[in-house]
């Protein structure tokens, strides 16, 4: 019996609203999709596909306009683990953005790219001790201290180095951010955090012990967040904490808000960066704190499109990509929705048909979309995966013996190849085979 046909939901939207959405792109008659001044056609045929491609304009005008949204109340950390390209990160430093990192390759990355170390935090539930090292050598902004066991962790390598590091305890205040649960971190059953009922005793514990200096408190309680609902119930608690420490005799002197602003993946809109600096305004606003957010999807995600070649389809129902989940796992992993969007501009315009999206790869989770209605695209029809700025490129592998895609930025008319596409060769360049094998 073969498979029953797919249908299209009734609530994706249009290519023309996907369009409307995203001022950066534009349908043109004769170029066809373009990003910022550049046809992505002419990308593909000079990179092929897949291949990624990144809007510097994009970034840039968003850094900006969460900057004036959080001025004169919260300095910005970029969330390197978005994308942590150098060319990415490079523009975010010259934009004045600090970085938060969650590891020792993300921090070196920072620190290449401009980031001064006294504008970079170091978040993650597992830091290794080669990790703490490094961010108290480099002297860093903050630590941001997961557990009264990692606090111990960090006191005992500070003085053992004769080193005093700033830490502030990222505290769970058990709150649903009301997102995907694989990217829920505020709840008590995740591995995130210090429970909130512990959290005034591990405060007092930082103060007393050597080679730390606690300067505030953290939180983070997810990703893709477009309400500013939970937000302002996490920020209460935090708040009711920063009362109770400081009753205490206890000094609090600075608040790492967290991250986790979404973006409309369809055509419902970004999360508000003004409703979440009136979130941190009506908790913190009276407390004289240093404040701080951390966003990173926010920033980079509508500015990344991922290209691909139809290369083929199976009753006349299926469509078959180049690309694949190695290269964008979100739809696999998150049953993440992404716009897709035909790179010529006839096609666009063309009568529309449900069809399922699949890569080539062999998983039945290697399916970008089910029910997509699409113009009935042939083989050697190209098209854009939209919004793949954030967790694209910097989750993707070489899964299935795939290489890695090149990357491309566009600036206004310019763009440059950021990173070539992988060798097959280079893929096994580092691995060995033992002499009991040859």
């Amino acid at each position: 019996m073969s498979a029953p046909a797919p249908v299209v939901r009734e609530d994706e939207p249009s290519i023309a609203a996907l369009l409307a959405a995203r001022p950066h792109l534009a349908m043109h008659a004769m170029d066809g999709l373009v990003l910022e001044g550049v046809p992505l056609m002419r990308i593909a045929e000079v990179l092929g596909t897949p291949a990624w491609v990144y809007s510097a304009g994009t970034m840039r005008s968003r850094l900006a306009a969460l900057t004036a949204a959080m001025r004169g109340l919260a300095g910005v950390h970029y969330a390197v683990k978005a994308n942590d390209h150098l060319a990415v990160l490079r523009l975010m430093a010259a934009g004045g953005a600090g970085a938060d990192v969650v590891s020792e390759g993300e921090l070196r990355r920072a620190r290449l790219a401009g980031i001064a170390a006294g504008d970079i935090v170091f978040s993650g539930v597992g830091k290794s001790a080669r990790e703490i090292r490094l961010a108290i050598a480099e002297d860093i902004r903050q630590i941001n201290v997961e557990s009264a066991e990692e606090l111990e962790v960090v006191s005992a390598l500070a003085a053992g180095l004769g080193r005093r590091a700033r830490v502030a305890l990222r505290i769970n205040p058990d709150v649903d951010a009301g997102t995907h649960a694989k990217i829920t971190t505020g709840t008590a059953q995740t591995k995130f955090g210090i429970p909130f009922a512990e959290a005034a005793a591990v405060y007092a514990r930082a103060a007393e012990l050597p080679g730390v200096e606690p300067v505030g408190l953290a939180l983070h309680i997810g990703s893709q967040i477009l309400s500013a609902a939970p937000y302002r119930a996490a920020f209460a608690r935090a708040a009711e904490l920063v009362w109770t420490l400081r009753a205490r005799g206890l000094a609090v002197q600075r608040m790492d808000c967290g991250g986790g602003l979404g973006i409309g993946y369809r055509d419902e809109g970004d999360a508000s960066a003004a409703a979440l600096a009136g979130a941190i305004r009506a908790s913190f606003g009276g407390l004289d704190l240093e404040l701080i957010v951390e966003p990173g999807r926010w920033l980079v995600g509508p500015a990344g499109v991922l290209l691909a070649e139809v290369v083929g389809m199976k009753g006349g129902r299926i469509v078959v990509l180049d690309a694949a989940m190695n290269d964008l796992v979100r739809p696999a992993m998150y049953d993440a929705w992404h716009g897709i969007v035909p790179l010529v501009g006839r096609n666009a315009q063309a009568a529309t048909a449900p069809v399922d999206v699949v890569g080539p790869v062999c998983e039945s989770s290697d399916t970008f979309a089910r029910g997509r209605g699409l113009p009935m695209t042939r083989p050697g029809a190209y098209v854009a995966l939209l919004d793949a700025g954030a967790y694209g490129a910097v989750m993707s592998s070489t899964y299935n013996g795939r290489p890695l895609a090149p990357i491309a930025m566009v600036d206004g008319d310019r763009w440059a190849v950021i990173r070539d596409r992988q060798l097959h060769a280079e893929m096994w360049a580092g691995e060995r085979v033992p002499d009991f094998l040859a």
